[in-house]
């Protein structure tokens, strides 16, 4: 007996577990797989009739209309990214696969959700640039930060500060306390100094203890050295009863500035460095 593929077609496309939408001239859905409750969280009969673009993500409205466009020239688009707004309100990362039929006067397209793979791609594109432990900008992002600053005070003939921060007797905490004490003092110096600065400054966790500042759009000659005494006075600051018996460490910081200490990258990270040095052992000898 053969195969009734006709009657079959359909209930095989609601079988699949990426969503198919048929989609006509003028963005009407016409069309959608019983997939979609998944997807979208709508049922397939909720969908049917209504636009297709009153579910895209406003942001992503405009790439997708190209899109759109593209593909009802005649040119399929198997490799669309973008995103849709789910009933409950949620946002649902989408891949699409798209083409236009003359036959049908519509396109067709499967819908698969890459919310998850989308994620993890951010995941892995933060982790590539910042600290896993404390969440600041890691030493890779933070050099690429201070060349592209170095440019523009070079353009505009500017000034700018870098700050390298030691913490003092750091090691203590760790073997008195444990490394995860030891963690938990590093994440809040972190937010400590990110409170400090403004969003056109860089905070940076360049290894172990040791951070750095890169300070930006300076106005006046003593703003590096009112950001240095704010920075010391927030460290100042005792930890919260939940650390225990840890207590809070001070720092040292050292400062470069631009053009006076250097007027490339690594003299200035080396000026700062040392001058770091300088401060600690004035640190050790007063203690």
């Amino acid at each position: 007996m053969p195969v009734d593929l006709q009657a079959l077609y359909p209930k095989l496309i609601h079988l699949m577990l990426d969503t198919v939408f048929v989609v006509d001239r003028d963005n009407q859905i016409a069309f959608v797989s019983d997939a979609c409750e998944a997807l979208l969280g709508y049922r397939a009969d909720e969908l049917t009739g209504t636009l297709i673009t009153d579910y895209m993500h406003p942001e992503d409205l405009a790439a997708t209309r190209a899109s759109i466009i593209r593909v009802m020239n005649g040119q399929p688009h198997v490799d669309f990214r973008n995103r849709y707004i789910r009933k409950d309100g949620g946002i649902v990362h989408i891949l699409w696969a798209a083409f236009w039929s003359e036959d049908v006067g519509a396109r067709i397209g499967v819908a698969r959700d890459i919310t998850a793979l989308t994620q993890a791609e951010e995941e892995l594109r933060f982790l590539a640039h910042h600290d896993p432990l404390t969440a600041l900008t890691n030493r890779s992002l933070f050099n690429d930060r201070l060349d592209s600053a170095l440019r523009n005070v070079r353009r505009q003939n500017s000034t700018l500060a870098l700050l390298f921060l030691d913490i003092n007797d750091f090691k203590g905490i760790n073997d008195v306390h444990g490394h995860v004490a030891g963690d938990r003092v590093l994440c809040t110096i972190a937010r400590r100094l990110e409170s400090c600065v403004r969003e056109t400054d860089t905070v940076a966790r360049m290894g172990g203890d040791e951070f750095t500042v890169l300070l930006t759009d300076l106005h006046s000659e003593d703003a590096v050295a009112e950001k240095v005494q704010q920075i010391l006075a927030i460290m100042a600051a005792p930890l919260g009863p939940e650390f225990g018996p840890v207590k809070m460490p001070s720092c040292s910081i050292g400062v470069a500035r631009y053009p006076a200490d250097g007027e490339d990258a690594d003299t200035l990270l080396s000026y700062a460095d040392g001058d770091m040095y300088r401060v600690k052992k004035l640190h050790r000898a007063a203690g």
